[in-house]
């Protein structure tokens, strides 16, 4: 990170200082953590409360790691601690601190109902292909994710990828006074949440806090394929590029292809010119994700040969989204269970019914999460969607899904994940394809992984911390 004497991160903070040492001659040059086992010599370590653990009870164990102080909510033995009323507000200050030590720096915003995670790994790679930057690992995006991305730009950093989730009208809001944006991306405005936001109007606004963050010299890319998203270029101060396959659309694509596995090649048309692009990643869906990362690139400097290069090179980065696994037995594994809303769910079935394949197509799908009363109408949507598609077996998992195999006829219902293994693997067959999709927490991405293993491959078996779940130890 950018280092940062204990006596500054005070006065960033309001903090007051305890413990042994000179706050002007402790230097945090480390890592930045929410868990004590990443510590490190130098290291500053968040004492966050967690669901199931208080972080001030491991405060020892990041000294012995070699932290050399805490941000905590009290004041604690073992380490110089910088005490505050709120630990989570105090982080976000100290993130911004490092940011404005950073004038070089440019940041890119990213937010959408689906596909932030997808669209940030792909503009970190093609970014990283010209100079350094930092993005999120995983799908760090809320009040903890963020400071704990922005706390690893260094002197040498270029570009900062912001992935910026929200559960209310306001947190997007708040993540953009931590991390200003030059650039904002935003992909769509679905159904995700809308039971915690109460509506997709109510969406929308807390999307459109992020274009509405970026200064009149900023650019705000905007997904013309949207009407909901386009609508928000009224009122912005920065300059708008509507980007998609709508004609309109300054950054666009045009001759769409799909091979074999779903993947799309097209022509990039944009004010730079005309190039062919072909991606890597399973779903046509990522055409448009591409599109934006293709606007942003260009915005931030990079040539149009540097844009296709890097679109044409990058591979999937984060777990269990598109992940595909080939078994040596002829099955295709899909794995796309990190999480899931109606809007994504559509995309990977899409995505499965456009892969060529000489045996049957499978979707393995669990529950959605904080649909609000619309519930198990969208859920029966789903299911009347992967019915439409002409899939050949669909099994859902559990009971909040129970109304997808409802809509779907001839669909397998399962209580477990244990009882989806045994019925899957019993009946998969050489030359057919997998999907299995859900929201987090269902358990299907380790039954996707252990399906992939169970054919002679091995699925990678990291299991990293995702999103804003990274523990507190």
């Amino acid at each position: 990170m950018i280092p940062l004497l204990l006596s500054e991160i005070r006065d960033l903070t309001g903090g007051e200082v305890h413990g042994t040492g000179t706050p002007e001659a402790i230097s945090v040059d480390g890592t930045v953590t929410t868990d004590s086992r990443e510590c490190g010599p130098g290291s500053l370590y968040v004492a966050r409360l967690g669901e199931t653990a208080d972080g001030h009870d491991f405060v020892p164990a990041a000294a012995a790691a070699g932290a050399v102080a805490a941000l905590t909510s009290r004041v604690v033995d073992g380490l110089p601690c910088v005490v505050v009323d709120d630990v989570q507000t105090a982080f976000g200050r100290v993130a911004r601190g490092v940011v404005d030590r950073a004038p070089e720096l440019r940041v890119v915003g990213i937010t959408g109902s689906s596909g932030k995670t997808s669209v940030k790994d792909l503009l970190a790679s093609v970014l990283s292909s010209v100079a350094e930057t930092v993005a999120p690992v995983n799908s760090l995006n809320g009040e903890i994710g963020v400071p704990l991305t922005v706390c690893r730009v260094t002197p040498t950093t270029r570009f900062l990828v912001a992935e910026m989730g929200a559960r209310g009208i306001g947190h997007i809001d708040y993540l953009t006074r931590i991390a200003p944006p030059q650039v904002a991306i935003v992909l769509n405005v679905g159904t995700a949440h809308v039971g915690e936001f109460g509506s997709r109007e109510n969406i929308a606004v807390a999307k459109a806090e992020l274009p509405r963050s970026v200064p009149a010299e900023g650019l705000s890319i905007l997904n013309a394929d949207d009407p909901v998203v386009a609508a928000m270029a009224a009122g912005l101060s920065s300059r708008v590029q509507l980007v998609g396959l709508a004609p309109e659309a300054e950054v666009r694509a045009e001759d769409v292809v799909l091979d074999e596995r779903g993947r799309a090649a097209y022509t990039l048309v944009c004010p730079q010119g005309r190039a062919s692009v072909s991606l890597r990643q399973s779903g046509a869906h990522h055409v448009g994700n591409s599109l934006a990362v293709a606007a942003a690139a260009l915005e931030l400097g990079l040539s149009l040969d540097q844009v296709v290069a890097g679109l044409s090179a990058a591979e999937a980065v984060s777990r269990w989204r598109m992940e595909i696994t080939d078994r040596p037995d002829g099955v295709v594994v899909v794995n796309d269970a990190y999480n899931a809303n109606p809007d994504s769910m559509r995309a990977a079935l899409d995505a499965v019914a456009t892969m060529r394949t000489t045996g049957e197509r499978w979707a393995v799908l669990g529950g959605m999460l904080e649909l609000g009363a619309d519930s198990d109408a969208e859920h029966a949507g789903v299911g009347a969607y992967a019915a439409e598609l002409g899939l050949d077996h669909v099994v859902a998992v559990g009971e909040g899904a129970r109304p997808i195999a409802d809509a779907f006829p001839g669909a397998d219902w399962v209580a477990d994940t244990d009882a989806a293994h045994e019925l899957v693997a019993s009946r998969v067959r050489p030359g057919d394809v997998v999907l299995l999709k859900s929201s987090r927490d269902s358990g299907l991405r380790w039954l996707g992984d252990r399906l992939a293993a169970e054919g002679g491959a091995s699925a990678d078996p990291a299991a990293v911390p995702a999103g804003d779940e990274a523990v507190t130890r």
